[in-house]
């Protein structure tokens, strides 16, 4: 039987096209010979859609597009993932379900079980899970279907009381298939082949694996769909952040008509949760997942054109090179901004990026504007010395220039802000943490200069003396970040600490961290929730994101103060 793997990148809420992206991978399965088709979690409205699925007239769409697929389905048979109707007066209106269809009939419905709620996860809010598990019968082949995080749960997961395969086991299934939305982040990737080799060999079962891809606001789907079979070798990948329609022969016997790419002894055994931060971990496939993060924001919202601040510092550069690479030179513009106290070698290397990454770009000095701020606020200010006030008067003079030339020419502005800056409140409230969409923001400080480094792999590309010069916000005469935070190769590691592996200040301290730096960090993140909630969707690359994965009240008072010595 030959089986077509559909990992296509849909766009949320646009049914009609979405249905006919569908509906041309099926042609094109039906053409390369494909007995059976198989589509990601959720593709007739895209994933996540939120409270899109409270609309009636949403789910009426669907249920619509559905119809056209059975319609579709006459030599080829078709499962694909949509929001399903809960006849059942109990318990939540819809069941996020997969269709499987043939002969132009439906042949049987699969329900998701395990509902994921956790970090960007919120489907308990909107769907039932499962309450009955059948295998669904296919040209005398037993298919257990199952959705994304059902497979997940092995059994002992603490979220979950079923574990669906262990349902479905007793029905002697031929062949597990998943229709999955897994997001991306930079330790995903071997967790998913770790999680398919554990099912496999509990189940003695093959599984095909349909991922998305493509990105949605923040989060982005990196596809990689997988094949492996009953041994748990590993048969096929799909490409990363790539759409195709993949094929693979399976036999009577149960395998695969293709080389084996990797034995089960190669591939991992457990998720990989690193215990510290590895700046350079995945540093090319984030790289992948922020171009697409920009490309797939600016595309699917109808946006052409980008416009930044270039500083001549690491994140800027950083940030324009990508937007760049994501939507060609001619659509990225960067606004050059210095101040009295920003330095000739900053201007430079702004300039010599933006010349040899080809993009425009305009140098508009804010010296008399801050000027005229200065002496209309002077007799406000009186004779308090120079401090924060007039340091962040330049960011948001910055952020008004931005702001007016993006409005007059329909930029969209993105933000240049790291994770290192966003967790301490590094940052200046609609001055440099303006923008539409961060690019960095999941990105801890050590994180941006591997991706600059990345990007220089080939040849120069960001100048380095961005790379070599200390970071600074040159708000003041001679500053450097250094003055107000720990130096970077001390701070993130005890940021990673705090934000992705949740552990307190007693634990960070034993693993040799100072304590009264590790109080001073803590302390910043947690008072700094105010700026974070006030700031632009970010692109999801970690386990552990600010933003909708990482939900922190703002007015709260823990762990702010001191440890005690």
């Amino acid at each position: 039987m030959r089986i077509a793997l559909a990992q296509q990148n849909y766009r949320i809420g646009d049914i009609a096209g979405n249905t006919a992206k569908i509906l041309a991978a099926i042609q094109q399965a039906k053409a390369a010979g494909a007995e059976l088709i198989l589509f990601s979690e959720l593709a007739v409205c895209g994933y996540p859609p939120r409270d899109l699925l409270e609309f009636p007239e949403f789910i009426h769409a669907c249920d619509d597009s559905l119809d056209q697929i059975r319609q579709s389905a006459h030599g080829i048979g078709i499962l694909i993932g949509a929001p399903q109707r809960n006849p059942n007066k109990h318990g939540k209106r819809l069941f996020n379900a997969a269709y499987l269809f043939d002969d132009q009939a439906l042949v049987g419905v699969a329900q998701k079980t395990c509902l994921p709620t956790y970090d960007i996860f919120d489907e308990y809010r909107y769907f039932e899970p499962a309450r009955n598990w059948s295998v669904l019968n296919f040209r005398g082949k037993k298919l257990a279907i199952t959705i994304c995080e059902d497979i997940w749960n092995l059994g002992d997961h603490p979220l979950y009381p079923t574990c669906p395969l262990d349902q479905l086991l007793p029905q002697q299934p031929d062949l597990i298939l998943n229709l999955s939305a897994s997001p991306f982040d930079y330790t995903h990737l071997e967790d998913r082949k770790a999680i398919l080799k554990q099912n496999i060999r509990k189940y003695k079962c093959p599984m095909l694996y349909c991922n998305a891809v493509g990105s949605q606001t923040e989060i982005v789907f990196d596809g990689g769909s997988l094949v492996m079979d009953a041994e748990a070798n590993l048969i096929q990948q799909l490409p990363l952040f790539e759409e195709c329609v993949a094929y693979v022969d399976w036999n009577e016997n149960g395998s695969f008509d293709r080389p084996i790419q990797a034995v089960a002894a190669e591939l991992p055994e457990a998720e990989y949760n690193p215990d510290s931060l590895q700046a350079q971990e995945g540093i090319r496939e984030i790289h992948q997942a922020l171009v697409m993060g920009i490309r797939d924001y600016f595309g699917k919202m109808g946006f052409r054109q980008a416009i930044l601040g270039s500083s001549g510092g690491i994140d800027s550069a950083v940030t324009l090179a990508l937007a760049v690479e994501a939507l060609g030179k001619e659509n990225v513009r960067a606004l050059l901004l210095p101040s009295p106290f920003s330095s000739s070698h900053s201007v430079t290397d702004a300039k010599l990026l933006s010349e040899r990454l080809g993009n425009p770009y305009d140098v508009l000095p804010i010296d008399r504007v801050f000027d005229a701020f200065l002496t209309e606020l002077k007799p406000v200010f009186a004779d308090r010395p120079f401090g924060l006030a007039e340091e962040n008067m330049q960011s948001r003079i910055r952020g008004n220039f931005l702001m007016s030339v993006a409005n007059k020419f329909g930029y969209i502005l993105l933000n240049t802000s790291n994770k290192s800056e966003l967790a301490t409140g590094y940052g200046t409230l609609y001055g440099d943490m303006a923008g539409g969409l961060a690019v960095l923001g999941d990105c801890y400080k050590l994180q941006v200069y591997a991706l600059a480094r990345y990007i220089n792999r080939d040849k120069e590309v960001i100048p380095f003396s961005i790379l070599d010069k200390a970071p600074s916000a040159e708000l003041r005469p001679n500053q450097k970040d250094s003055d107000s935070l720990p130096d970077y190769s001390l701070l993130d590691p005890i940021l990673y600490q705090y934000i992705e592996l949740r552990n307190g200040p007693e634990s960070i301290i034993s693993q040799g961290f100072d304590r009264d730096t590790v109080a001073r960090v803590i302390r910043l993140v947690n008072i700094n929730e105010y700026k974070r909630n006030q700031f632009c969707p970010i692109i999801r690359i970690s386990p552990k994101s600010f933003g909708m994965g990482r939900r922190m009240p703002i007015v709260a008072h823990y762990l702010t103060e001191k440890p005690n010595s």
